[in-house]
């Protein structure tokens, strides 16, 4: 057992490759249980694959920490693996998993922050070269790709670099190399490492060689070839994972050289610590220190395979622990910070306020008043003295305050309006139920859909937007931003003009037909006349509808609002943003120059005051009302800004 103390309650830590999902608890720092390896293929998405490793846990612990490394870049809210179908919003997979801090990183990443805490044990070094203290450290490893990372020495601790490195140009070094590349050339037109330095690239290096053998290549998975390799039981086997090793020694020098990785280049993943000393033994150190005038340079530069079992677990439990301690005590945790320092000048009773919302801040993120009061022992008039002890306004401003501090984001949760809620609560209601919808609807959008229905209006002879009702607004704003770009289009929201209009379609032009439920009978029979005369139809619509169903494209918007009670406020900001989608996908692959300034009357409707002057009046002749001149493309529309 670790001689440091447990944590409260364990922590779940995973590394996700594309190929298999690993999970631990961790129940105190380095010490590691329940460790299990689940094939990814079994699993629909990330989702169930936590879930079912949960499933089987001995006993059932509360979970409220986790930190996931993945085989994949990270950058923002959403995670799309580079070679696993899976996608998930990390935020909406927090709320699914009910925890209170979910951290998502690079494997690679993670892996990188384990450096500094391996011991002499947990790695073995390959050749000559001693590290130089302090200094940048490099590190690759091949598994279902090519991960490549480092570390910066950065005072007490390490910057950890989060890079795609695998992807750069293969470039060989003999006649043998450049049949590998003329073969993988048949299927790839651009060859990075990773295409040869991963479990695929073992596959595509033995076909390689075979062809330029004249051999006839089996049906070989990488884990056979190297299994023939190391048993010598196959003389093509041996030469692949030899030029594996020497391919992979030029990846580790490029790096060295490029990163100044004078602290050493470890090598991780899951292919080279299999294969122990026929590593140390092949051409991997000959070609590392195979530079030229910097054979020198990289020959004082030391090469570790790491050993550590479990060492990506330790990275990601590292990073956890890091952004765990910013949120208790740097002062944006944002609010925990301010009510600790504020906590021995309070009330009694708002201290017990404050006690609670320390304990529990998840809680007090998203319970009523009346629940944080009945925690707290307090009444409510107190949490709202509370709130305005701290410098809120009220309680829907302490809690954006707290959910900047805990997420860095807004709440994404959906939350019921009420009548008694104050305009400041309502106006938080509302900007968090939208921003929660838009998360939702990321989610679910479909990149090739969108990809055909820009490629679809880009070819359009002419553009129609058609919509009813309240919806009416959405065609009319995407018709003037397609105007703008100088492509004809117009918008028709009134039944019987949407069917005189459809009947006068032709072949390739494009009807874009807008409707929350995708029911309405008036829409579906615009649709049945457009595809009679030849037309491509975009529906933007709710799924699994009539609509989604008779279109050509389909981008759909599951948002249900209760139009009984209000009317469409979410869904049609929705609509709207998928508008918005289409237009800059269309700009993106237009002439920017092609777009038609608004005129000074458009500026002086958006901004009245502004225009009075004669340097605005000239602005408004250059620039869309309401927008920045920085790019072509922030003048597509307000909504970019």
């Amino acid at each position: 057992m670790s001689a440091l103390p447990p944590f409260e309650a364990p922590r779940l830590i995973a590394d996700i490759g594309g190929t298999y999902a690993r999970f631990a608890l961790e129940t105190a720092p380095g010490d590691f249980s329940q460790i299990a390896s689940l094939r990814c293929a079994e699993h629909a998405d990330f989702h169930a694959a936590v879930r079912a490793y949960l499933s089987g846990l001995t006993g059932t612990p509360h979970i409220a920490h986790a930190a996931i490394a993945i085989a994949n870049p990270v950058e923002g809210d959403q995670v799309r693996m580079t070679n696993y179908h899976w996608q998930f919003s990390i935020e909406e997979m927090r709320q699914r998993l009910e925890l209170d801090t979910l951290v998502v990183v690079n494997d690679f990443t993670a892996l990188a922050m384990a450096l500094p805490r391996l011991s002499p044990l947990d790695v073995r070094q390959v050749g000559g070269g001693e590290a130089r203290m302090p200094s940048v450290i490099g590190l690759l490893g091949s598994g279902s790709g090519l991960g490549v990372s480092g570390l910066i020495p950065a005072g007490d601790g390490w910057i950890a670099l989060g890079t795609e490195g695998g992807h750069t140009n293969f470039a060989p070094r003999d006649e043998r190399e450049i049949a590998i590349l003329r073969h993988a050339w048949k299927q790839y037109d651009h060859v990075s490492f990773e295409r040869l330095l991963s479990g695929p690239g073992l596959e595509l290096i033995y076909r390689a060689l075979a062809e330029h053998a004249g051999q006839e290549a089996e049906e070989l998975d990488a884990p056979k070839i190297t299994q023939r390799a190391l048993d010598t039981s196959d003389p093509l086997c041996v030469e692949t994972l030899e030029v594996f090793c020497g391919l992979l020694g030029t990846a580790a020098s490029n790096l060295a050289v490029t990163l100044g990785a004078l602290g050493g280049v470890y090598i991780g993943g899951g292919i080279v610590p299999r294969l122990g000393e026929a590593f140390d033994r092949s051409s991997f150190r000959a070609r590392f220190e195979d530079k030229g005038r910097f054979s020198d340079y990289v020959a004082g530069i030391p090469t570790f395979v790491i050993t550590a079992e479990h060492a990506t677990f330790k990275g990601a439990s590292a990073i956890l622990q890091a952004q765990l301690a910013t949120l208790e005590e740097a002062p944006g945790a944002g609010l925990l910070g301010q009510i600790r320092r504020a906590r021995p000048g309070l009330s009694p009773a708002e201290a017990r306020v404050a006690d609670h919302v320390l304990a529990h801040p998840r809680s007090a993120l998203n319970d009523p008043i009346v629940e944080i009061a009945r925690a707290a022992n307090v009444s409510q008039p107190t949490v709202i003295r509370f709130c305005r002890t701290l410098g809120c306004e009220g309680l829907s401003d302490f809690k954006l305050r707290l959910a900047s501090g805990l997420t860095g984001t807004v709440p994404v949760t959906h939350t019921q309006v009420k009548g008694d809620d104050s305009m400041l609560e309502l106006g938080a209601k509302v900007l968090g139920n939208t921003a929660s919808a838009i998360l939702q609807v990321r989610s679910q959008l479909n990149r090739d859909m969108i990809d055909r229905a820009v490629a679809l209006l880009l070819k359009a002879g002419r553009i129609e937007f058609y919509a009813v009702g309240h919806y009416g607004v959405v065609a009319q704003d995407a018709e003037f931003k397609f105007l703008r770009f100088g492509m004809s289009s117009c918008s028709y929201t009134d039944p019987r003009l949407q069917l005189l209009a459809a009947n006068v379609l032709k072949p390739g032009d494009v009807a874009v037909v807008i409707s929350n439920s995708g029911r309405l009978p008036e829409l579906l029979e615009v649709v049945e006349k457009a595809k009679a005369r030849g037309a491509y139809v975009v529906a933007i619509t709710a799924g699994q509808s009539p609509l989604a169903r008779k279109a050509d494209v389909a981008l759909i918007i599951d948002h249900v609002e209760d139009v009984s009670t209000h009317l469409p406020m979410v869904s049609r900001i929705l609509h709207l943003l998928v508008i918005d989608i289409l237009a800059v996908g269309v700009a993106m692959q237009r002439d920017p120059a092609s777009l038609i300034a608004a005129s000074p009357q458009d500026a002086l409707e958006e901004s009245a005051a502004d225009a009075e002057s004669p340097t605005a009046r000239r602005g408004a002749r250059r620039a869309a009302p309401g927008v920045s001149l920085a790019s072509p493309l922030a003048r597509l529309t307000s909504h970019s800004r």
